[in-house]
C-alpha cells in the first residue's frame, strides 16, 4: 500500500549513517554517500529537504556537515519520509462501487491495513533501526563499516 522509493530509501540510510556517527554527526554529505554507496548530488538535495523540515542540522567548517538534529528516539521513519516528499496515502485504486458487498470488505480491510502501517511508520525510529544494526555489527567477527 505505501511504496518506499528510492528517496524514502536514501533518506532512512542517510539518516541511520547519521545516527550510527558519534554524537549522531555531523558528517558531509560526500561521506555518507561514500559509506552508504549513494550518489552524494542525489544525497545532498534530500538532506537539505530534511533540514528544511528540521529532522537535521547543517554545520559549517572544516569538519562540518549534517547532524541529526533531534536524537534517533525522537525521529520517526514516518516524518523522515514525509519531510521528503514520500505519500503515505493508500493507493489509488482502492475503490468501491458499493454495488458488491465483496468490494466493500476489500476496500475496508485494505483501509485498516493502511491505518496499521502508518501507525507503524510513526512509532518506529531510527532508534529502533539503530540497535538492529548495532546489534548486526557486533554479530560480525571483522569490524566493517556499516551500510544500510
Amino acid at each position: 500500500m505505501i511504496k518506499l522509493t528510492t528517496k524514502g530509501h536514501y533518506s532512512v540510510k542517510a539518516l541511520l549513517d547519521l545516527s550510527l556517527q558519534p554524537d549522531f554527526g555531523p558528517s558531509s554529505s560526500k561521506a555518507i554517500a561514500q559509506r552508504q554507496s549513494l550518489p552524494a548530488p542525489y544525497l545532498e538535495k534530500l538532506l537539505i529537504e530534511m533540514r528544511k523540515a528540521g529532522l537535521v542540522k547543517s554545520v559549517r567548517g572544516l569538519q562540518g556537515g549534517y547532524k541529526l538534529a533531534y536524537s534517533p528516539e525522537k525521529i520517526s521513519l514516518g516524518q523522515i519520509l514525509s519531510s521528503v516528499g514520500e505519500t503515505k496515502l493508500p493507493l489509488p485504486n482502492l475503490q468501491s462501487d458499493g454495488e458488491q458487498i465483496e468490494d466493500w470488505v476489500t476496500l475496508t480491510l485494505w483501509k485498516h491495513l493502511h491505518e496499521k502501517i502508518i501507525q507503524a511508520l510513526e512509532s518506529l525510529t531510527l532508534a529502533d533501526l539503530y540497535y538492529d544494526a548495532r546489534s548486526a555489527q557486533a554479530a560480525q567477527i571483522e569490524p566493517v563499516n556499516f551500510v544500510v
